[in-house]
């Protein structure tokens, strides 16, 4: 964040990444950078936040052996970014700061060892409002927010890799009784309720374990409150145990007042006007996730494959791909887009998820396949087939359903020849069908898809087998 040193979440050699300005060597000054401002500008921009004029750097003092300069650099009383929402939560502020080192611990040897290579690394620190009410819900918009990130471009967001981690800001209260969450918010506003003492469960590195800290601190406090003992309930931090499925204590809570922030003396401050168009910048936002939902419910196209483009952006950059062909924005074959989107959500999906090294077929490959199924020129199973060999493969499926005999025939004169050869050997499910059982007709078209290996068009057949049979 204010140095030169690579960002490399991959790295696995320890302190590699580091230099002697975020190690804080003695006569080294920081340097602000730019593209990090300009990422959580263009990250309120799209949560609809308040972009300050005037911002500056602080200095968060507290000792701990990842951090090196024995303050963290942060921002306290002027973020870059107030206000907005996000997947209908109100957020409070998004700021900026450098991440700590991270430490390892071998109890059984009895030491710690601390790794600086991630010091220093810009941190975007995103705080809601406490109007939040259950684990699920906040699950659901810690998971928007990593999908924003990587629609931005903004972080790869990676879990697993510590590029975004989860604090959760727990309480429970008497409603005195509330029944709703608007109801208690007024009771407390005259002074009838009063929130409850806040525990905060850090460094959640899932969103599974998000949602169970949650659910878990919530059943805690509630049963301690219960059982009339909520002043055991006290301001800390705590930890999550992912063997034990429960939190545990690590430290009080530090109040701000504890850090005795103060403005950042070797840093500049900062009027982010004089520094970015914010016009241009938010005309350089990409389609959101939510905008795109919207987009692709007008192609009447099913709520669970829209999910799957919002959220598989490879996916749904492909859909889009195959299905512009099919017509302009006013103007498009709703038919065949929603055709496209059941192939790729079922067989090429499941093809991506299966295969060693999954390749797509060339758009304008799949885009004709889609008019081939739609004009009846191949079976359904057919196209299965065409499918399947189009994976890696650049020929059309023209030539592969030619070269496999996998067309459909619609040439009446060729299907009638069959038709009467299998009406002359099932004599007696043409008497059933002539004396009302329906299910004998189906029977038979069975048999001339069987014959011919599939290739007959089945609605052509069927009307002929009707106009044979009267």
């Amino acid at each position: 964040m204010f140095c030169n040193s690579k960002n490399d979440p991959d790295e696995t050699r320890p302190n590699v990444n580091i230099c002697p300005v975020c190690m804080a060597h003695p006569g080294t000054l920081p340097v602000i950078n730019k593209k990090a401002v300009e990422h959580v500008i263009r990250t309120g921009l799209a949560l609809g936040g308040e972009i300050a004029n005037f911002t500056e750097f602080d200095r968060k003092n507290y000792f701990y052996p990842d951090i090196p300069k024995g303050y963290q650099i942060s921002q306290y009383k002027y973020p870059i970014v107030s206000g907005g929402s996000l997947n209908g939560i109100k957020i409070t502020r998004v700021h900026l700061e450098e991440d700590t080192a991270k430490s390892f611990h071998y109890p059984k040897e009895g030491y710690s060892l601390v790794d600086f290579n991630r010091a220093g690394v810009p941190l975007m620190e995103l705080v809601t409002e406490p109007v939040i009410k259950s684990s699920g819900e906040a699950g659901a918009f810690a998971r928007e927010l990593q999908l924003l990130l990587r629609y931005l471009g903004v972080s790869d967001v990676d879990m697993e890799k510590g590029q975004m981690r989860v604090e959760a800001n727990i309480s429970v209260a008497d409603g005195n009784g509330a029944q709703t969450y608007a109801e208690f918010t007024q009771k407390i506003a005259e002074g009838k309720a009063k929130l409850g003492t806040k525990v905060e469960v850090k460094n959640l590195n899932s969103f599974r374990s998000a949602e169970r800290a949650i659910k878990y601190e919530i059943e805690r406090m509630t049963n301690l409150l219960k059982e009339d003992r909520g002043d055991e309930i006290v301001q800390e931090t705590r930890g999550w145990d992912e063997n034990k499925q429960s939190t545990f204590s690590q430290r009080a809570k530090e109040s701000s007042h504890d850090y005795r922030y103060f403005p950042d003396p070797d840093l500049p401050k900062i009027y982010l006007s004089e520094i970015f168009n914010l016009d241009e910048l938010k005309t350089s936002l990409p389609e959101l996730p939510w905008q795109k939902r919207e987009r692709l419910k007008k192609y009447g196209i099913v709520s669970e494959a829209i999910e799957i483009f919002v959220q598989n952006q490879m996916l749904g950059e492909y859909f889009e791909s195959v299905t512009k062909p099919f017509g302009t924005d006013m103007d498009k074959d709703m038919d065949k887009i929603r055709l496209a989107s059941n192939y790729i959500t079922s067989d090429v999906l499941a093809h991506l998820n299966t295969a060693f090294e999954a390749t797509l077929p060339k758009p304008a490959n799949f885009s004709e396949l889609i008019n081939m199924i739609s004009e009846g020129k191949i079976s359904s199973r057919g196209a299965k087939e065409i499918l399947g060999h189009m994976h890696g493969h650049d020929d059309s499926p023209m030539k592969i359903a030619v070269e496999k005999g996998l067309l459909q025939q619609s040439d009446e004169g060729e299907l009638k020849a069959m038709i009467g050869k299998i009406l002359a050997e099932n004599e007696t499910v043409v008497a059933e069908y002539k004396q009302g059982k329906e299910a004998s007709l189906q029977y038979l078209v069975g048999q001339v898809m069987k014959v011919s290996k599939g290739s007959a068009n089945p609605q052509v057949a069927g009307k002929l087998l009707k106009k044979m049979l009267e």
